[in-house]
């Protein structure tokens, strides 16, 4: 019979501590996530653009944190991609390109680790044939990792366009953002929608645009938003407008963007009104663009 000595002893109550501790903590980031979830909801409603992007870094810092805590957990690489993309294109992009690219690489790899979590291993290195494959597998419970992922893939291949090594990654966005629209086309007020009229109108035909795709799902961003949320319209003057050298199109919706109340969306006054000083932004370039 094997006697159990103090060494062995000592070893258990080691490996119950750290047991103990590993439980302890995935039992505390569970008990912070309607916290998060309450934060990001007062977030998005918060009409002062200098309030929440000083706040922001703390909320991305506290995340870190949890992650450390807790680094198998699916929902904290969701938010902390979400955190990363709301940073770079509310915050960054607009003043600082190469920090809003870094930003939106490290919010992919946020979100790269999340799906890895939900079973889409090395979505980086898989050709976008196996890509599309695997995403056949996921399932609506992954679409917050999937539109997350894409989003800032999709924007860090955006600000890195002359690097043919980036732009090869696209289709892969792509190939996720497609999948989001068989899951959930409605998923973040339709954003899906938004990144398909994008990847239509920001290209001639010749080049495997569609004026008429990307018209039509800038249409259903707003049906279903019921047109309250301004992005829509941002973004079509911003790519399928300027791309079709329709000049007053392109005026039009960046002033009725401008002029548009504060409370036209109480839920997303965040998102509207960086989209106002975006809009803002846009008109500037107007003489220089037509």
């Amino acid at each position: 019979m094997n006697k159990f000595t103090p060494l062995r002893c000592i070893t258990l109550s080691f490996t119950l501590l750290i047991l103990s501790s590993c439980s302890m903590n995935e039992i505390m980031v569970d008990m912070s996530l309607p916290m998060i979830e309450g934060g990001i909801e007062a977030m998005n409603a918060e009409p002062d653009l200098q309030l929440a992007e000083d706040s922001m870094p703390a909320n991305i810092s506290m995340l870190n944190g949890m992650i450390h805590l807790d680094p198998e957990n699916t929902q904290l690489h969701v938010y902390a991609a979400q955190a990363y993309y709301g940073l770079s294109y509310g915050f960054k992009e607009d003043s600082d390109v190469k920090r809003a690219g870094k930003f939106y690489r490290r919010g992919l790899k946020h979100g790269l680790l999340a799906l890895q979590l939900s079973g889409l291993k090395n979505a980086e290195t898989l050709s976008p044939e196996d890509l599309e494959k695997q995403l056949q597998k996921l399932d609506k419970d992954d679409v917050p990792a999937l539109f997350w992922t894409a989003s800032n893939w999709a924007k860090w291949v955006d600000l890195n366009r002359d690097d043919a090594a980036s732009l090869v990654q696209l289709p892969k966005a792509t190939a996720m953002m497609q999948r989001i629209l068989e899951l959930d086309e409605t998923f973040y007020y339709g954003s899906a929608h938004m990144y398909f009229g994008v990847y239509y109108g920001s290209r001639a035909p010749v080049l495997g645009g569609n004026f008429q795709k990307s018209r039509q799902h800038f249409d259903r961003a707003r049906e279903i938003t019921d047109n309250k949320l301004l992005v829509a319209d941002l973004l079509q003057a911003q790519y399928l407008s300027r791309q079709m050298f329709d000049q007053d199109d392109f005026h039009q919706r960046l002033s009725k963007i401008i002029d548009a109340p504060e409370d036209l969306y109480p839920e997303l006054t965040l998102l509207n009104q960086i989209t106002k000083r975006k809009a803002k932004l846009l008109l500037s370039k107007e003489k220089q663009w037509f």
